[in-house]
């Protein structure tokens, strides 16, 4: 072989050793550039999955070595060029015995760890010291701490001028919520993974967790984290439009620092309770409605509806009246109804109508009900803001108050 057909080899071999070099830092806890390891394990059954792999790994490795070692020496050196003929040995049952046996190995070789692991995973109530309901809303997650009796909508908090490419972007683009699920270390924590809609996916790498959230199931898993630090992860499930937009981030403390934030965010629901029902009894001003109306519609509905509020021609419909929206009979039907649609176009409906789409939902479309997620004066504000925005001009008002007697 000539020596340029050798050079061919060279670009070859530096890439397999850049990549298990790279491998090798990612299973040693040094971050990867290149970011194709998996992150670095911080409980125990992250730690288990990281060995299983990288054990997985290093024998396909192995594997690879050999196998392109025996192919290659046979190019260059038994080549039909030289004179050498097929060898004759591929009918020998002493051969056909040991690559027979030697994958038999390698399989239990990897079987009896992967289903130690497997075992680790689903033995989620033994040693329980916290438990925490994981809920997965279009597109936000619910955490509840039933012992403690505290509860949290954790939404995105990247702000639009980043998603819509008006500003730099910060390292945690898409990765920011308002609020983090806060653990301890050192505590078997055990979650119990729902939806209240759509199929969700519960996905934080560092914790060697990824459970599906289905509407009417509960999947269970559990993490003992191992030291304080915050761990980000995503919906592992094709969810809606919003999928992008529902990271998950955990803040890991220490006990005594757990314990502070639990006393804090149970004086924080009593003083959200105090202020909700006197929110709901005050009488607001057109303008403050607006205000927060605005607050509220860029945070909950601009995913959908858009921050323009054009909505998405097909799926999700205008908010502005007059605008044409062309949509599968179903939706447009129950639109209609409801009386927001009329000769192919969106139309101010019924005030009373537009509070029960808010509150509950429509059945069978992206449109969830935001009165389990929202309070009685967002509602109130985002109503009021949206028939009073994108064009609209009904002058319309709806108070707290009346938002708590549609209840």
């Amino acid at each position: 072989m000539s020596t340029c057909r050798y050079r061919r080899l060279v670009p070859f071999g530096l890439g397999l050793l850049a990549l298990l070099s790279n491998v090798a830092r990612a299973a040693s806890g040094v971050p990867s550039d290149w970011g194709i390891n998996i992150q670095p394990p911080v409980t125990p059954i992250a730690q288990d999955i990281m060995h299983l792999h990288m054990m997985v790994f290093y024998i396909c490795v192995g594997i690879f070595v050999v196998v392109a070692g025996f192919m290659f020496y046979s190019i260059i050196f038994h080549r039909k060029s030289r004179g050498y003929r097929p060898a004759t040995f591929h009918e020998s049952t002493t051969v056909e015995i040991i690559w027979t046996i030697i994958p038999f190995v390698i399989l239990i070789a990897m079987a009896i760890p992967a289903t130690s692991t497997l075992l680790k995973i689903v033995n989620t109530r033994p040693g329980t010291q916290l438990l925490v309901k994981v809920t997965g809303y279009q597109w936000k997650w619910r955490y509840s701490y039933p012992k403690q009796h505290i509860a949290f909508f954790s939404s995105l908090s990247t702000p639009l001028a980043q998603i819509d490419d008006k500003a730099p972007k910060n390292p945690h683009f898409l990765l920011q919520v308002n609020h983090p699920l806060v653990l301890p270390v050192n505590e078997k924590v055990r979650f119990l993974i729902t939806s209240n809609d759509v199929i969700h996916g519960w996905w934080v790498p560092a914790l060697g967790i990824q459970d599906d959230a289905i509407p009417g199931f509960i999947h269970e898993g559990w993490a003992t984290i191992l030291k304080p630090g915050v761990y980000r992860g995503q919906c592992a499930q094709l969810c809606g439009a919003g999928h992008g937009f529902m990271p998950i981030v955990v803040k890991a403390v220490p006990q005594a620092q757990f314990v502070s934030w639990v006393k804090k965010e149970q004086a924080g629901e009593q003083i959200a309770s105090a202020n909700s029902a006197a929110a709901t009894s005050k009488v607001w001003t057109k303008a403050a409605l607006m205000t927060k109306g605005k607050q509220v519609f860029q945070t909950s509905c601009s995913v959908c509806h858009q921050a323009s509020g054009q909505g998405v021609p097909g799926m999700f419909p205008p908010i502005s009246a007059g605008h044409p929206f062309n949509a599968a009979p179903t939706l447009t039907a129950k639109l209609a109804r409801r009386g927001f649609y009329k000769g192919g176009k969106i139309v101010e409906g019924p005030v009373a109508k537009h509070i029960d789409i808010v509150l509950n939902g429509i059945s069978g479309t992206p449109m969830p009900a935001w009165g389990p997620q929202l309070s009685n004066a967002a509602i109130a504000a985002v109503i009021t803001y949206e028939r009073n925005a994108f064009g609209n001009h009904t002058g319309d008002i709806v108070q707290p108050s009346q938002i708590q007697a549609a209840r």
